[in-house]
Formats: structure tokens, sequence, C-alpha cells
């Protein structure tokens, strides 16, 4: 998405778009906790009246920008996923492609640690981000887990014959690669060098693939 550098004034129609994509510069720039709607607008030049003739608060335009982050992060994860060799083992193709998808989200999480924290923060109704009422509509399923868990299931359909993958198996590889990407960013893995940051990455996700063939 686009920047939109502060203190420009906004001539075009689009406003939604141009105070989305501001929103999406203040995540990027330092997490959920700076999309706040009013800086959006003085970036965009408007008056926060303005801006809230599109949002009806900070949690609006906080959800929106959630949104679009899972997006970026589910695509980061495909592009990695698109630049793996092939292999003419089915079996291995398939192992191959669960494990890339797993480097593209610990990479976009790494690489974008401000979009990686607003595609999981959760908007209160008074627009501050935390823990929701247990009372709360479901969440839409987010892309990057429907990725891992068809991942997964593709392992069962090549090969030899395996029993079905445990329909826990998805929420197990993503917890393994979400709970790394935290780590890596805010845990005592945030200080490792380069080198073996990518070991523990690379151990992390062949023991996500062997697990799988171990369900």
């Amino acid at each position: 998405m686009a920047a939109i550098s502060g203190g420009k004034t906004y001539h075009h129609g689009d406003l939604r778009n141009a105070l989305i994509c501001a929103a999406v510069d203040l995540a990027t720039e330092g997490g959920p906790e700076r999309v706040v709607l009013r800086e959006a607008a003085r970036r965009v030049g408007v008056s926060p009246t303005a801006a809230y003739r599109h949002f009806d608060g900070r949690g609006e335009l906080l959800r929106t920008v959630r949104t679009h982050a899972q997006r970026v992060l589910a695509d980061a994860m495909e592009r990695a996923a698109g630049r793996e060799p092939g292999a003419d083992d089915p079996a291995l193709a398939a192992e191959r492609r669960l494990a890339a998808l797993c480097r593209g989200y610990v990479g976009f999480a790494v690489d974008q640690p401000g979009l990686y924290r607003a595609a999981f923060c959760v908007p209160r109704p008074d627009g501050t981000a935390g823990p929701m009422p247990d009372r709360q509509v479901p969440e839409p399923e987010i892309r990057a887990f429907t990725l891992l868990r068809d991942a997964l299931e593709g392992l069962t359909r090549v090969g030899a014959p395996r029993p079905a993958v445990h329909p826990a198996a998805g929420a197990a590889a993503w917890s393994a690669v979400h709970g790394l990407s935290l780590l890596l960013l805010d845990g005592p893995l945030r200080c490792l060098p380069a080198q073996r940051r990518n070991a523990v990455v690379e151990t992390t996700l062949a023991m996500v693939v062997s697990g799988t063939r171990a369900l």
C-alpha cells in the first residue's frame, strides 16, 4: 500500500483509502498502538471531522488495518512458497511447500514487526487493543492459517498412504511459527545474530515437517 507522507494537502477523491494508507504507515512504524484516527487525518491533511465521516472511530480504522496486515502476511507466505524449488517426489514437494510457508510467516514477522503485531491485534469497542470479552462474534478465519492447514492436508494426498492429518495439526503448526515469531520479536531470541536466528528458524521448520510425518 502506498505511503502518504505527512504534511501534504489531500486533494483527490478517495479519502477513506488515503486514511487507510496513512494508518497502515502508522502501524508499520510502531504497531497497532500507533494507529490513531486523528493522526491519520493529520498525515493526510484533513480535519478529524472529515476522517470521522469515513470511520466511526479508532476501533474501525484499526480493524481495517488488521485486515490489510493479515492479507500481506499471507501474500508474503505465498511468495515464499512460490520461490521454493520444486521436486519430482510429490511428498517432498509438499513438505517443501509447508516449510516455505512457515519460513515466509516468520520472515514477515521479523521484517515487518509493526504490521505483524497489527495483524493479530484485537480492537476493543472503545478503540483500544487487547483481550476481548468472551461473548464476541467469532473472528473470520485468518488466511495465513488456511494456507498452513491446506499445506498439511496436501501431505495426506501424496506419497505413501497415511492417516489423515489430525484436525489440530494446523493449529499446532501455526502455534510453532507464531510462537517463534514472538520470541524473535519480543523474547530472548530477539538478540540472536542473523546466522543463529536462521538456524533456529530452520530447525523449527524441520520439526514442524517431521512432526507432521509422525501424526
